[in-house]
């Protein structure tokens, strides 16, 4: 009679299963435009410094201005006298003493003048540069005295309050990455930071050529320590679930199949065949194969045979339940 082989057994655990998948991709501002002239004309005044802060609708760049000014003053003049010229005439013709042709021709006037004046008003706007939101300035191009033309760029403007980074996984994960799903990021600026966000929007199209999606993840930013162009290395923690779990070595592999041995009736191995998952921090995922109150052999299956006879020497106590998270993917 054959003596009984020692063995260390465990109970099948019950685990948070987490795939976590890696990515790089490029952070980029909320906002951004090149701030630019609209007109020819001479830069008058610089009302910005490089790094300021600006709000929406402040002045950055003043361009000259005189002959605009001039023209405005006229027109409002003729503005004002038309509209004098129009309440006369609509008098008159109340009282039958001009012709509803001559109120006309005051009510054109009158139209035209006001036309003029927004005309005007508009041309001195432009020569008000303006930020069209809330960021942070850029260097600048110019100085006063600086003659500049339309498209000839000023600043750069950034709104960096939020941080949005790009990224490609492969469209096998396409299924387990929505909207909302949290995101986490690190630089090498700050390698012991680790930056929040949310999944923003999943592109509708796969790349033909490298069979990947792009995704776009939000990452507040309210420091600004984040910047424009920044490389970031994402993580994203999708696809949890819970799933029985073994030891990893209790695992053992036969050709391509996995089985573990577990102590039966009459203290005799018995060995099932597993149908397994991702092997994460210690433990395997089991898909199918276990009831879940099964005895399971952690250490000397490899001695063990379909009936033989075991000795429990020892049993591992249960492991703290916890989250197992793994790299299931990568993309660029």
């Amino acid at each position: 009679m054959r003596r009984a082989i020692p063995v260390v057994v465990g109970a099948v655990e019950e685990r948070v299963f987490v795939d976590r998948i890696e990515a790089l991709g490029t952070a980029r501002a909320n906002e951004s435009v090149v701030v630019s002239a609209q007109v020819t004309e001479t830069v008058k005044r610089v009302a910005f410094e490089a790094g300021a802060v600006a709000k929406e609708g402040d002045v950055l760049v003043e361009l000259t201005s005189r002959e605009e000014s001039a023209q405005l003053r006229e027109a409002r003049a003729n503005y004002e006298e038309a509209v004098r010229q129009y309440d006369r005439a609509a008098r008159l013709r109340r009282d039958g003493t001009v012709s509803q042709a001559q109120l006309d021709t005051r009510t054109t006037e009158r139209d035209a003048a006001e036309a003029r004046l927004a005309e005007l008003r508009a041309r001195l706007r432009d020569r008000l540069i303006r930020a069209p939101f809330a960021g942070v300035l850029g260097m600048r191009s110019v100085s006063p005295g600086t003659l500049v033309q339309p498209g000839d760029p000023i600043t750069t403007l950034d709104d960096i309050d939020l941080i949005k980074v790009d990224f490609s996984v492969p469209e096998r994960f396409l299924s387990v990455i929505q909207p909302g799903l949290e995101v986490e990021a690190t630089t090498a600026a700050y390698p012991d930071r680790r930056f929040e966000g949310v999944v923003r929007a999943v592109d509708t199209r796969i790349d033909a050529e490298t069979r990947a999606v792009r995704i776009r993840a939000d990452l507040p930013n309210p420091d600004h320590a984040l910047r424009p162009g920044m490389l970031m290395a994402i993580e994203l923690s999708a696809n949890e679930r819970r799933a029985y779990a073994v030891p990893e070595e209790s695992i053992v592999p036969l050709g391509e199949k996995n089985f573990v041995f577990v102590v039966g009736a009459e203290g005799r191995a018995a060995r099932l065949e597993l149908d397994t998952g991702r092997r994460i921090g210690g433990h395997v995922e089991v898909l199918a194969g276990l009831a879940g109150d099964e005895k399971i052999v952690v250490e000397g299956g490899s001695m063990l045979f379909p009936g033989s006879a075991v000795e429990v020497i020892e049993t591992t106590a249960r492991s703290e339940e916890g989250e197992a998270r793994g790299v299931v993917g990568q993309g660029g």
